[in-house]
Order: structure tokens, then sequence, then C-alpha cells
């Protein structure tokens, strides 16, 4: 499995969302798996990467949070989870994420 988180310098989320991605390996088994952080610097960059906003979880290759209607470019990103609006996914929506491409 490849996990990756993508980020923008200046985004405050990116951290937190890091060690959410590790906790929810740690929970699915795939604790020594590695997360390749990767740092998105200009808009040309973000828009070849279809980088949705700071932070951006890939698996596989893939956003699973991605909303067609999401713009493309160097901002904060929003997830919604059940507790409303947030800066990050929470760790069961990245544990299910994982799962369901494991």
């Amino acid at each position: 499995m490849d996990v990756a988180l993508l980020y923008f310098d200046g985004c405050p989320n990116w951290v937190q969302t890091e060690e959410a991605v590790r906790e929810a390996l740690r929970e699915v088994e795939l604790a020594e798996q590695t997360v390749t952080l990767r740092q998105v610097e200009t808009p040309e960059e973000a828009e070849r990467l279809s980088f949705r906003g700071s932070p951006t979880v890939l698996v596989n290759g893939e956003d699973p949070f991605a909303d067609s209607s999401d713009a493309v470019g160097l901002m904060c990103r929003v997830y919604r989870t059940e507790a409303g609006f947030a800066g990050s996914p929470t760790r069961e929506q990245l544990i299910e994420a994982l799962r369901t491409r494991m």
C-alpha cells in the first residue's frame, strides 16, 4: 500500500493529519507502512497533482476524500466529519479509507 500526505508550508493541519494517518495505519495492522510526506510548493504543482488543499491524504495514489466540486490549489482543506467541518479527516474516516483500499 502506498500512503502519502501532501501539504503546503503554512498549513497548520498537516501535522495533526500525519499523526492521525499513523494511528489509522496501526489500527489496520500496517504500523510499519511508510507515509510519504510531499510538500506542494507552487500553484502549477497543485494543479498537476489535483491537490485539493492541505492536508491531502493519498492511498494508492487516490484521494479517498475527493469531491469533484472541490477547488484545486494552495489552500487549507476542509473535511466533513460527524462533528462538522474540520481541518483533517478523523481517525475513523482514515481507517475506513485504508480498509476499503487494502
